[in-house]
């Protein structure tokens, strides 16, 4: 199907009014207009909102958990923000966090892991599972009801993947679901979906391989599956997934590949393609009809997998 039309006016304004592309600036920089694209939004209200740090392999990591209205306990998401490991941070997550809080009926711990090109592949891999652990190991503290999910958008998602296969290979910890959210789960930038979505579409080849570069820089570690999910040798017992991917989106093709790939593997897997949106759909769910419609069946997944 076509763009939705608020993302073809959108892209309409866009092309009017250019700025630099994102691969074309220095990290800060890039940081600071991803910031602008993801602005906070505190009319989401919560029952509670509190920054902290927490224990990491290498120093403390900041969190911020959002507690929905109720008394509890709820199910607990840790959430991996975006950004091919290089942007985003907190703040780029936070209203999608507090909106994902309040919809799915869960706790949030947002994970404010280490970026590259400061710190390269595989800090953010590390922070991301010492922070899983964490919420496990204090799901009381967090008024946690004992089912735990990890999940992310696009470098959130290649997170949460990778940190699904560690907890396996631990033997903890427990991990009851999934989210990944158009997800990167390969190095290779050759794909279809690339090639049809690649220029034009907010996420863009060009910017992909810009944060390949700050990222993992030596390319035979991303073949790694620490880098790259969809190369593990063994995909078998894994947590339920729901895999979700949009049309226009470069990252749609091995995104889905991901979902067969664990299918395969005996996986409970949903895999769900929106047509008509772009990548990082979540960034507009609380201006856009058609992201909302999205936003809010993903959080209704999320909510019945966590109730099982």
């Amino acid at each position: 199907m076509p763009l939705t039309p608020e993302y073809q006016a959108m892209l309409t304004q866009l092309a009017e009014q250019p700025g630099p592309p994102l691969a074309s600036l220095a990290p800060p920089d890039a940081r600071q207009m991803y910031r602008m694209m993801r602005p906070l939004n505190p009319d989401i209200a919560l029952a509670a909102v509190a920054d902290r740090t927490i224990a990491g392999p290498t120093g403390p990591i900041p969190v911020r958990i959002y507690t929905p209205a109720g008394k509890g306990p709820f199910p607990v998401l840790v959430n991996l923000h975006g950004g091919g490991w290089v942007i985003g941070d907190l703040d780029t997550a936070d209203a999608a966090c507090r909106d994902l809080a309040n919809t799915a009926g869960c706790v949030v711990v947002s994970v404010d892991y280490r970026l590259a090109p400061e710190h390269r592949y595989p800090a953010a891999v590390e922070d991301s599972y010492a922070a899983t652990v964490w919420a496990a190991d204090n799901m009381a503290a967090l008024n946690g009801n004992g089912r735990l999910a990890v999940g992310g958008e696009s470098a959130g998602g290649n997170l949460a993947a990778v940190v699904c296969q560690q907890a396996r290979a631990a033997g903890r910890p427990r991990i009851d679901f999934q989210l990944l959210l158009y997800p990167v789960t390969d190095c290779d930038l050759t794909r279809a979906s690339y090639a049809a979505n690649g220029w034009g579409y907010l996420l863009e080849t060009d910017t992909m391989r810009w944060f390949w570069d700050q990222y993992c820089p030596d390319p035979a570690r991303r073949a790694e599956p620490a880098a790259s999910p969809l190369r593990a040798a063994d995909l078998g017992k894994l947590p339920p997934a729901l895999v979700v991917t949009a049309e226009f989106d470069p990252l749609r093709d091995e995104g889905e590949a991901y979902a067969r790939a664990l299918e395969a593997a005996g996986n409970r897997v949903t895999m769900r393609r929106f047509d008509g949106l772009l990548h990082d759909f979540f960034a507009t769910a609380q201006a856009f009809p058609s992201s909302r419609a999205a936003f809010e069946e993903v959080c209704g997944h999320l909510a019945r997998a966590l109730a099982d």
